[in-house]
């Protein structure tokens, strides 16, 4: 492998590798699932460890756990699949780990030393590589340095294998050029709106024959919604909670539980951006004083982006002594000068100061009481669940619900069109779709801590109802539908000596211009069709006629200006979607290989110690 001419960007994509599988690999030893079981499979003659699944499987609970902001258990993840994802992940790089040992691929001592000195979690206080911190950092993941190293290589010389594969595999230019040449044309056009002032004369008024006509071609748009008549009980903490007054005790203790919240230190929102030794960071903040460059600069040098050095929100104790010093030194947003850390030196810059905040009780006594009593409403509901569902199991109705229990009994004619009440709950509405004649009640939840339980009584179709009683919405319909259909007709003729070089101002339209427009932009009051049109015609002067919920548009096209591809913006663009394509066609491509590889070594599974690591896993 090289060792001169990385970018940045490889030598922290390098470090996050390393952390991250000193990460995952926290709390799995080398022991194996009792001592007894070693292998859930192997490809070849390179086995899958039980570590290596266990640890597949946590990364795998870990990251749907923070992507669903919930626990996610191993009964849900074996539902689900995940555990079938995790061994078709493993699967794909044990066949190329197999692959680069057919191949005698592999990588020196010299190179894993190289890339574990490039760590920060392994340097000591001078920013060199430390054993000790080194061999600290594998022993509470309960690894072996030997264990840590043999993977390192192994994933050295995947990566070896995939630059082999992929190596100089980039994307046509033409096909960037062509994408941005479509985007990025602009247009110019007139168009002019027809609405019904446009006509000669109001619509007459229609005949019984033409409305019973509409009405019977159009009699579904008339059609009243499916009612579903549905009875029901419920319970909210809002019916609860003016009944409720929360102690003395129980308001002090809230707020010393959310003390933190009302009585904040000193705080700073802070970005740290670290360096190899003093005398860069000296220079940098130098040029930075000097006007040089720009801490946004130095970090986009770096390979960083603004959240890889972002710190957040810290108080004082929240750092140690001397960088506490530096950062709450500056009281407006600022940098600090280079500060040692345990990571090396660095500079923090301030972005805001955000003072001391002490609310005292009284401050805040109301928004604790309402906050207790809506708790213990919620908690006082919750508790009447158990107590409903045994005595709807008992054979009570939901009217006995309503007069002997502290629910409340209702009916309500269910329809799409309902949202009030308890119709408002998607909770409800959700059930009130699925009830079916002759069910049992049963006793469910409301998004607010609310308990219901309902009946459905009857199903009431939809119906047309008899033209006499919606004689005025009839005629109401039929009158759009007339004046559209006249605006077409007239947009039509105006089309035609639009087409024949008449000007819009001549035809009585009143035009408006749009010039230089992008397809991806928006015109206010218009419909997204406008834009859509303008750039389906093909030349200038070609016009078209667009229907519209309430008339038509017309639009004329005055002009195309080509995409600018020696422009900035196109270069940048063209950049970067060269560089994503080819690493999509990279990955594709790599993708294809992997399963040539593992089909030719075979792929082999143990199913019964599949089923005893997900079994330790619940």
């Amino acid at each position: 492998m090289a060792k001169s001419g990385k970018s940045s960007a490889s030598r922290i994509a390098v470090w996050g590798i390393l952390l991250l599988l000193v990460a995952g690999l926290a709390g799995f030893g080398s022991g194996g699932l009792g001592g007894n079981i070693q292998t859930v499979g192997s490809v070849g003659d390179t086995p899958i460890t039980v570590q290596e699944y266990q640890r597949g499987l946590q990364q795998e609970l870990d990251f749907e756990t923070r992507r669903r902001q919930q626990p996610v258990s191993m009964q849900t993840a074996l539902q689900e699949g995940l555990d079938i994802r995790v061994r078709e992940r493993l699967a794909a790089s044990t066949a190329l780990t197999e692959e680069a040992r057919v191949m005698s691929l592999s990588v020196g001592d010299a190179e894993v030393l190289r890339q574990l000195q490039q760590v920060p979690a392994f340097q000591g206080p001078s920013g060199a590589f430390d054993r000790d911190a080194y061999e600290f950092a594998l022993e509470r993941s309960s690894l072996r340095p030997a264990d840590f190293e043999d993977d390192l290589r192994k994933t050295a010389a995947r990566e070896l294998l995939q630059q082999a594969v992929t190596g100089g595999l980039t994307l046509n230019k033409s096909y960037a050029e062509t994408l941005y040449g479509y985007l990025g044309q602009r247009r110019s056009f007139r168009w002019a709106e027809l609405n019904a002032d446009l006509l000669a004369s109001p619509n007459a008024a229609p005949t019984d024959a033409q409305l019973q006509a509409f009405y019977d071609e159009n009699g579904t748009q008339f059609e009243t919604p499916e009612v579903r008549k549905i009875s029901y009980a419920w319970l909210t903490p809002d019916m609860l909670v003016d009944d409720i007054t929360p102690n003395e005790d129980e308001l002090l203790a809230l707020y010393e539980e959310r003390s933190g919240e009302f009585n904040q230190p000193e705080r700073r929102i802070v970005e740290r951006l670290g360096f190899a030794d003093t005398d860069a960071a000296t220079a940098a903040k130098a040029a930075i004083d000097a006007g040089e460059t720009s801490y946004d600069d130095l970090v986009t040098e770096r390979g960083l982006t603004l959240e890889d050095v972002d710190q957040g929100e810290v108080s004082r104790d929240d750092l140690d002594g001397p960088i506490a010093d530096a950062v709450f030194a500056l009281t407006e947003p600022g940098i600090t000068d280079p500060v040692e850390t345990s990571l090396g030196p660095a500079l923090y810059r301030v972005n805001a100061v955000l003072e001391a905040q002490e609310t005292s009780f009284e401050e805040v006594r109301d928004d604790l009481v309402a906050e207790a009593a809506e708790d213990q409403a919620r908690r006082a509901v919750l508790d009447k669940l158990t107590e409903v569902e045994d005595l709807l199991a008992g054979g009570a109705t939901l009217e006995e619900l309503g007069t002997d229990t502290e629910l409340e009994f209702g009916q309500i004619n269910f329809s799409d069109d309902e949202h009030e009440g308890i119709a408002g709950y998607d909770n409800f509405r959700e059930e009130a779709l699925l009830l079916r004649e002759g069910d049992f009640p049963e006793a469910r939840e409301l998004s607010d801590g609310g308990i219901f339980a309902a009946r459905l009584d009857e199903v009431v179709p939809p119906a047309l109802p008899p033209l006499a009683d919606i004689r005025d919405d009839v005629a109401a319909a039929w009158d759009a539908a007339e004046t559209k259909r006249r605006l077409s007709e007239l947009g039509e003729s105006l089309k035609a000596q639009l087409d024949a070089g008449t000007a819009m101002e001549a035809l009585g339209l009143v035009g408006r211009t749009e010039t230089d427009r992008g397809r991806t932009e928006f015109i206010e009051g218009t419909p997204p069709a406008l834009l859509v049109t303008a750039f389906d015609l093909e030349k200038a002067s070609d016009t078209a006629l667009i229907p519209t919920d309430d008339g038509a548009i017309l639009v004329e096209l005055l002009d195309i200006s080509a995409a600018d591809l020696s422009a900035d913006e196109a270069q940048n663009f063209l950049t970067q979607l060269s560089q994503q394509g080819s690493a999509g066609l990279a990955a594709d491509v790599f993708e294809l290989y992997g399963q040539a590889v593992q089909a030719r070594h075979g792929l082999s599974l143990d199913q019964v110690a599949i089923n005893a690591v997900n079994a330790s896993m619940r």
